[in-house]
């Protein structure tokens, strides 16, 4: 540093102008080097679409799999994990009350818990089903009957609280209240299902009610903010249609009916080129969607689609991957059954580049040119991206029965069951 300094004072008695751009790329490449997000703060990680950029992770497997770092009780539900600020943020039901819990990343120790619902019971299985979002010091969270919660992230201590689907005279999903909460600038969004409030949306500090939108069904997908069109939207996959929503007012731009049995539309929507990509499983299928300009809305039209039977990717409540033009997805046969293939799909065409058959019912991210996948059997699974096929890295048994996808942040891999939230080391 004192020769950097040094060579600069020198150059700018003799060049000024040239001492002026050499500081200029010092401040911009530290500005780059602290605009680096190794967080995973909400569903999906921070551009919600399971992709994260780190690099330097393993590129062979262990022997005896990935070291683990720590290992502590959770608790009952299917709620991911958020990791930001240095704390692991989940929902968890135990001693008769739906809580949010924070956790040093760290070491697992427990940060604070806070109680924020009674327990949630259901017949597809008890707890809270949504994930945290972090933003700033606050983290947002939504329980299974519906209740959505600000906290300070510090703390614990809640802010404001709201019982959505009751004060909104909402009907309450038959599977539990399964949307992750999007934070877009200064509000706060979650899907309802309400008359005339599919979509509401409240101000992050005071919790009031900012707007309403729509009168689908509720469904089970959380809301993604994509540019698409030409025009950041947020896009909802709701129970009976995808939305496309101004983002200040909750104004619908589109419409597109997607009707499937019990309402079962789970997956996050993705941008593809500007275009956006819904896939639902019960044997339903997947669609490209085009959005062409029309005054200030926009008319939609099918680039590609692929239903029924014979569909390339069918997501239950998994959302596929897309890297580089190409969706690597778990396609589920029949309605809900227990056959899953992991699939390779051509984003631009709909054409299936690979299948690995009979891969087992499974969540995906991906970082570093690799897929990291759990599975309901409680394995780590890591292959590499490719187009051409599958290529296996190694896998092991780390955890028990899970269906939530795998948190990464700063080289530490996160998944949780029932049970437990384990942390590995999944670095080089």
């Amino acid at each position: 540093m004192f020769n950097r300094q040094h060579e600069l004072q020198i150059l700018m008695r003799v060049r000024p102008e040239a001492a002026l751009m050499v500081l200029l790329c010092i401040l911009l490449a530290a500005t780059g080097a602290k605009a680096q997000d190794n967080s995973w703060p909400q569903h999906l990680g921070s551009s919600r679409n399971g992709i994260s950029a780190e690099k330097g992770l393993l590129d062979a497997w262990p022997a005896g799999g990935p070291k683990e770092v720590w290992r502590v009780k959770g608790g009952v539900g299917m709620s991911g994990l958020a990791i930001s600020g240095g704390r692991l943020l989940t929902l968890v039901q135990r001693e008769g009350q739906q809580s949010v819990v924070a956790h040093a990343a760290a070491t697992g120790a427990v940060i604070w818990r806070i109680a924020v619902a009674p327990a949630y019971e259901n017949q597809m299985g008890d707890g809270p089903r949504a994930t945290p979002t972090v933003a700033g010091n606050t983290v947002f969270a939504f329980t299974g009957e519906g209740v959505l919660v600000a906290l300070n992230a510090p703390d614990g201590r809640i802010l404001w609280s709201h019982n959505t689907v009751k004060e909104l005279d909402g009907q309450p999903a038959e599977y539990g209240m399964a949307c992750s909460p999007l934070v877009v600038g200064t509000q706060v969004i979650v899907t309802v299902g309400a008359s005339d409030a599919t979509v509401v949306a409240y101000d992050t500090v005071s919790g009031k009610l900012a707007w309403t939108a729509g009168n689908e069904t509720t469904g089970y997908s959380s809301p993604a903010l994509l540019t698409v069109g030409g025009r950041e939207q947020i896009v909802v996959h709701a129970g009976s249609a995808v939305l496309g929503l101004e983002p200040k007012t909750g104004t619908v731009l589109w419409r597109y009916p997607y009707v499937t049995d019990y309402s079962c539309n789970i997956a996050t929507p993705i941008a593809v080129d500007g275009k956006v990509f819904v896939s639902s499983g019960e044997n339903h299928g997947c669609v490209l969607l085009d959005l062409k300009p029309s005054g200030n809305l926009f008319a939609v039209s099918e680039v590609w689609s692929s239903h029924g039977p014979q569909s390339v990717l069918r997501n239950e409540w998994q959302t596929s991957i897309l890297l580089d033009g190409y969706l690597y997805g778990m396609d589920n046969v029949g309605g809900a059954g227990p056959i899953t293939h992991l699939t390779c799909v051509d984003a631009a065409t709909g054409e299936r580049r690979w299948q690995e058959s009979r891969f087992g019912k499974g969540n995906l991210i991906a970082a570093d040119g690799k897929l990291f996948m759990s599975t309901l059997k409680g394995e780590l699974i890591v292959a590499r991206a490719s187009p051409n096929g599958y290529d296996e890295i190694g896998r092991s048994t780390v955890i028990g029965s899970t269906r939530q996808a795998p948190a990464l942040a700063n080289g530490l891999l996160y998944l949780r069951d029932n049970d437990d939230i384990v942390c590995l080391d999944v670095r080089k």
